[in-house]
């Protein structure tokens, strides 16, 4: 896959940048390049090779969920939310349809 100075002038008018006719010449093989370098990736054998997210391995540290863990904002206050609200329907926030 190769790219054409009317490509570049397309994907700068997308992504909203302002290009002059120069840099549009010099962008069309760095472009190709780059381009390049991708397709030589993907001749690479990466059969029986694990997909990874990241180079070191990463483990979240994850808390467990409680409920009502804290007493000002664990839940259980709906009613005293819902006092608040210009209109209740049935237990949750009454809003305008926006949606016809």
């Amino acid at each position: 896959m190769s790219v054409d100075t009317a490509t570049v002038a397309k994907i700068a008018s997308l992504a909203r940048i302002k290009v002059s006719e120069g840099e549009l010449e010099a962008m069309v093989p760095e472009l190709n390049g780059i381009l390049a370098w991708v397709e030589q990736l993907g001749e690479v054998d990466v059969t029986g090779i694990e997909p990874m997210t990241a180079v070191i391995p990463n483990t979240l540290r994850l808390r467990d969920d409680v409920i009502d863990a804290d007493p000002l904002t664990g839940g259980g206050k709906r009613d005293a939310v819902l006092a608040n609200a210009p209109a209740a329907e049935h237990g949750f926030f009454g809003v305008p349809k926006v949606i016809e």
